[in-house]
C-alpha cells in the first residue's frame, strides 16, 4: 500500500514537473510510512540516524514544496508547534485537547461529509473549495485514564 502511494505521490509531482531530489524522495517515503503527525525536527532527527546529509533546511523546503502539491497537510496541535500529515486518503483528525497527540480517524463517510462541507461552504460563501481539513478536538482515551475522566484503561479501548 504505501509503496503505490509513493508512487502514485511521485508521479504528481513529475507531472507538476518537481525535481525529484534523493533527499526529497526520502521526506515523501517517510511521510507516507509514518502516521505519527511529525513535526519539521521529528523528521530531520528521525532521518539523520540514517542519512546525516538531509539538513532542516531540506527537511523544511521539501515539507513546504509537498503542502503546496496537496500531498501533505499541516496541523497545528496547540502547543504552537506545526506537525504534518500525508493526506493520500482523505480523513480527518482527532486532536487532543490535554496532551495534544494527533491521531487520523480514517471514515469511508468522510468523502461525502467533505462533499457537503464544499457544498454549503460554495451556497453560503461563493468560495471554490479546494480542500478540508477536519479537526475534532477532546481527551484522548489515555489522558481520560490519567485525568481519572472515565473507568479503567481497558474499557476506554
Amino acid at each position: 500500500m504505501a509503496e503505490a502511494e509513493f508512487d502514485r505521490a511521485l508521479n504528481r509531482l513529475k507531472e507538476n514537473r518537481v525535481r525529484l531530489t534523493p533527499q526529497r524522495k526520502i521526506i515523501l517515503n517517510y511521510l507516507i510510512t509514518h502516521h505519527t503527525h511529525p513535526t519539521v525536527e521529528m523528521i530531520l532527527d528521525d532521518l539523520q540516524k540514517h542519512d546525516d546529509s538531509i539538513s532542516l533546511a531540506t527537511v523544511y523546503n521539501t515539507v513546504k514544496l509537498l503542502v503546496n502539491y496537496n500531498l501533505v497537510i499541516e496541523l497545528k496541535n496547540g502547543d504552537g508547534s506545526t506537525h504534518y500529515d500525508y493526506f493520500g486518503h482523505p480523513h480527518y483528525h482527532v486532536v487532543c485537547d490535554n496532551c495534544g497527540k494527533i491521531t487520523d480517524v480514517m471514515d469511508d463517510e468522510f468523502y461525502d461529509i467533505a462533499k457537503e462541507l464544499a457544498r454549503v461552504t460554495r451556497k453560503n460563501t461563493n468560495y471554490l473549495v479546494t480542500r478540508s481539513d477536519v479537526e475534532v478536538h477532546g481527551i484522548c482515551p489515555d489522558c481520560q485514564y490519567k485525568l481519572g475522566l472515565n473507568g479503567n484503561k481497558e474499557e476506554l479501548n
